[in-house]
């Protein structure tokens, strides 16, 4: 059995209002053996990766190699965008090594409702993926249930939409979390966009139009 470790620690500031909750990063990460393109961050897996997204809808000019100017790059949006990274999982052990969400078993989860309570500017998780099993929906909805709250459904439309009540004893008030489950980046969730009928009707109008497309419509509005 393999242990896959989270390799990087949470990425947050006390200006952060939006956190980008995912699961882990492809193995390769955790130990050391980056390929020529990705970056060693996170989201720095340069095949299916969140930034060439970023870097799309911002015109970024981002590096996507290892070097430390990408990572800078990459720190500097987030600051400047008040955006934070914290995974939900932070190891699992894989039998197979690759980077499937299913492939995951005996899982440990961080706590995001004690970062939530850290950082009081909080006020939106932007998960990776949906409530499929092991995805970043899935593992907060069980982690919730640990703080005896759930998720409410706000919006059923893609990207799917949540809010709950958390207590912010400091003001002795509910403080309102969002949730937004987006589309996975990865190719896998690539069968589930060709379904949505919004996309069909885009790819109808537009024989070019594409998943990249798609996703860069959903993205916009929250990064």
């Amino acid at each position: 059995m393999f242990l896959h470790k989270h390799p990087y620690e949470p990425f947050i500031t006390e200006t952060t209002e939006k956190l980008i909750v995912g699961t882990l990063p492809p193995p390769r990460f955790s130990v050391g053996e980056l390929l020529e393109k990705d970056v060693d961050f996170c989201y720095g897996s340069y095949y299916n990766s969140l930034w060439l997204y970023i870097d799309e809808i911002h015109d970024l000019g981002l590096r996507f190699d290892n070097s430390s100017e990408a990572v800078e790059q990459r720190k500097s949006f987030l600051i400047e965008h008040k955006i934070g990274v914290c995974d939900i999982v932070d190891s699992a052990y894989r039998e197979k090594i690759d980077a499937s969400d299913l492939g995951m078993t005996e899982v440990t989860l961080r706590d995001i409702m004690g970062y939530l309570k850290i950082y009081p500017n909080i006020h939106t998780l932007l998960f990776t993926g949906g409530n499929s099993k092991n995805g970043p929906e899935y593992f907060f909805r069980r982690h919730l249930k640990s703080y005896k709250l759930k998720l409410e459904l706000v919006s059923n439309e893609v990207p799917r939409i949540h809010q709950f009540k958390m207590r912010d004893n400091d003001i002795k008030k509910d403080r309102l979390i969002t949730t937004v489950s987006l589309t996975s980046v990865s190719g896998a969730a690539n069968i589930s966009i060709s379904r949505l009928p919004l996309y069909r009707q885009l790819k109808a109008k537009n024989p070019k139009f594409n998943t990249f497309d798609f996703r860069l419509l959903q993205y916009r509005e929250f990064f």
